[in-house]
């Protein structure tokens, strides 16, 4: 088997199998659901989309779309994954655009920050502060299932500045990119947003406990799970 030496990163020296497969455990039959339940979604709720997409529009200035930049699935093997021969930085997984409805008003200065959102955000416009009580804010990422990126379920996609701080504060972070990332997830529908580090541990470990057991029924069940969450306010 072909090995290169990459130069130095952050100190240590790392050896790279060419020859070495992607990863992607997810089986064909489970990204058909994904795709099917995606599809379903977006005919039944184009209605309410469009209605939403009305309202920001009337309610504040700025688009109707937010985008932003996630970190997605890591198909390197797993030998691979500390380093990577083709991209200067590390993120961890595939960079995409994730879209959600803007929540938030207009503003340019701090676009390219990345922070965590907070439930009590200042930023968040009155119409946002509805959407994302109910988490309809998210229906445009099934835009993003359809197009590979997501699935229905999976660890919550995080933007790459933040991925790169927790995968250097919090061990074994690295391993929920094993999966697509998704809309809703074992973590979202047992515990809330995240306020620290302590939270996101304590999500990593139900993420994790998710891809040691993922599969289409488990993914079916936290689908049938996550319209009483979005009601209930419990968890996410």
């Amino acid at each position: 088997m072909a090995t290169t030496l990459v130069p130095r990163l952050a100190g240590r020296t790392i050896t790279l199998a060419h020859s070495l497969r992607p990863t992607d455990r997810e089986r064909p039959g489970r990204r058909l659901l994904n795709i099917a339940v995606a599809t379903v979604g977006l005919v039944l709720a184009l209605p309410l989309m469009l209605g939403i997409a009305l309202l920001i529009k009337l309610t504040s200035r700025g688009p109707v779309l937010f985008k932003q930049t996630r970190v997605g699935l890591d198909r390197r093997a797993l030998s691979r994954m500390g380093g990577n021969t083709r991209r200067r930085i590390d993120l961890g997984g595939h960079p995409y655009t994730m879209y959600k409805f803007r929540t938030m008003y207009v503003d340019n200065h701090s676009a390219d920050r990345q922070v965590w959102a907070r439930p009590d955000d200042a930023r968040v416009t009155p119409m946002g502060r509805l959407l994302r009580r109910f988490r309809l804010d998210e229906l445009p990422q099934l835009f993003n299932v359809l197009t590979g990126d997501m699935n229905v379920v999976g660890p919550r996609p995080e933007q790459p500045a933040i991925f790169v701080h927790l995968r250097e504060q919090i061990e074994g972070y690295q391993r929920r990119q094993r999966v697509r990332p998704g809309i809703t997830g074992w973590a979202q529908i047992n515990l809330s947003y995240d306020r620290s580090v302590d939270d996101v541990r304590r999500k990593l470990s139900l993420d994790l406990a998710y891809i040691r057991r993922q599969s289409a029924l488990e993914d079916v069940a936290i689908m049938l799970r996550t319209p009483a969450v979005m009601l209930g306010q419990r968890g996410w």
